[in-house]
């Protein structure tokens, strides 16, 4: 029997709850992984997905057993599986004539393409009204690292290219090949590619043996829970990382060009900030003529709360690029007009993104808008932290966090934490960790109480076997 979300104006059907038919991984799951390692490594994988058996938000396997999801696809689901809005969108002209012809977009636009891009500047954050389109998360913010290098090298040399500076950059050398620095924060997870990977600070897995450059890291505000009871002692906190961000800008051996933070560390184990700490960055920046590069990719759109994490910091001089992803399901970065290259063919690649996921993404802003998630997502994610806190109270969990449904909290070891999230998988809940000891809720945008119900029952008999 299937019963649906009656909340939203365009049903999302899904089953009543888990349903749990083999071990996790099943029987089918090891036979396809099997197969699927002959040709590519699949040690990282949780069990083999049944999108067919998959709805809302659940996700379904091929051994019959269906999970509730609050991973979604590392956070990457917005809007429910097979959903019913995006299955007519797929099938229409428009998406056939994207699928079958994908165009080169920055030599060969489809006419529909400036009616498609509409959709996204519809939500262009303050200040950003331009847009480059990208391939991932990692693309868009390696994107945005040569638009803040190519800017900067305008502002200082000017224009046209000197010969020395097209001969030498051929070679890897100054000065065509400036040796100039990006800033990111300890702790900090910015993409695994060549370029990001030099920016990211959260596990050494993804960077041990790979080139670097030499880029400078500062730290992060390690703040204690609840807030409220640390007021003065986080303040102080922030305050000490912000001055070593200052000091940083000041001496470090090579320019700093830009500077890239997460409005909540994800990967690096959903570290807050306060929009003090956010405002006086920024201002930092802007008084350094270093580029303020936010990056979205995984707390964009509505996951906070706001459309946009760092709408929340109230900055009176807007960021000067946003990169995106994830729950847009396209990806590239949002910027403001100054950061448009000089000379065509700069900040370009062969696809400059994809229309399919343009139109997606088209797709899902107007069914937010339609649904009202945003505002579904602030409730959503209050009963949640009411209940998080409420299990804090009776057994080890600790540093409840979160801002929407974007949410955290800690085990006492990593050990712990692992056990338990195999115990929720294995009860029919599929959940991802963050950090050395953190679990992370990314639950859809259409995640509402009787989900949480769901999660928080399963969650408290799960803990009490680890006792």
């Amino acid at each position: 029997m299937r019963t649906v979300i009656r909340r939203l104006r365009s049903y999302v059907p899904e089953p009543q709850g888990p349903k749990m038919m083999t071990a996790v991984p099943g029987p089918q799951s090891v036979k396809l992984l099997k197969e699927i390692d002959q040709s590519q490594d699949t040690r990282a994988c949780h069990f083999v997905t049944d999108m067919d058996n998959s709805s809302g938000n659940y996700l379904g396997d091929v051994d019959g057993n269906v999970y509730l999801d609050v991973f979604c696809q590392i956070a990457s689901q917005p809007i429910g599986y097979n959903n019913p809005v995006l299955i007519e969108a797929a099938g229409t002209q428009l998406w056939r004539q994207m699928l079958v012809n994908r165009p080169a977009l920055g030599n060969l636009p489809p006419k529909q393409w400036s009616k498609m891009l509409e959709s996204f500047t519809s939500v262009a954050p303050a200040g950003c009204p331009q847009l480059f389109t990208a391939m991932c998360g990692t693309c868009a913010n390696e994107s945005a690292f040569k638009a803040a290098f190519m800017k900067y090298r305008r502002d200082k040399s000017g224009e046209p290219f000197t010969a020395e500076e097209q001969s030498s950059c051929m070679l890897n050398e100054a000065p065509g090949s400036p040796d100039l620095a990006i800033l990111s924060f300890a702790g900090g997870f910015h993409g695994r590619l060549f370029g990001a990977l030099s920016a990211t600070r959260s596990k050494w897995i993804h960077k041990v043996h790979i080139p670097a450059f030499h880029w400078p890291v500062a730290p992060f505000p390690k703040l204690k829970y609840p807030l409220d009871n640390y007021a003065n002692e986080n303040q102080l906190e922030e305050k000490k990382c912000l001055d070593r961000v200052a000091n940083i800008i000041k001496t470090w051996e090579k320019p700093v060009v830009g500077l890239i933070v997460e409005p909540i560390q994800a990967e690096g184990g959903d570290n807050h900030a306060s929009p003090e700490f956010f405002r006086s960055l920024r201002q930092i920046c802007y008084e350094n003529n270093v580029t303020f590069i936010v990056d979205e990719v995984q707390t964009g759109v509505c996951a906070t709360g706001t459309f946009w994490a760092h709408e929340q910091w109230e900055l009176p001089i807007p960021p000067d690029i946003v990169t995106f992803s994830k729950k847009m399901q396209a990806a590239g970065f949002f910027h403001s007009p100054e950061f448009r290259p000089n000379q065509p063919y700069r900040n370009f690649n062969t696809w400059m993104g994809d229309p399919i996921r343009a139109l997606q993404a088209q797709t899902i802003i107007k069914f937010i808008r339609d649904n009202n998630l945003q505002d579904q997502v602030k409730a959503t994610g209050e009963y949640m932290m009411n209940n998080l806190h409420r299990l804090s109270e009776k057994y080890p969990i600790s540093n409840v966090r979160g801002r929407g449904t974007f949410m955290a909290f800690d085990l006492t070891t990593p050990k712990i934490r692992d056990e338990l999230m195999a115990k929720m998988r294995r009860s029919g809940v599929e959940i991802g960790g963050c950090g050395d000891r953190s679990i992370r809720l990314r639950p859809m945008l259409i995640f509402q109480e009787s989900h949480a119900d769901i999660f928080f029952s399963t969650l408290e008999r799960a803990m009490k076997d680890l006792k």
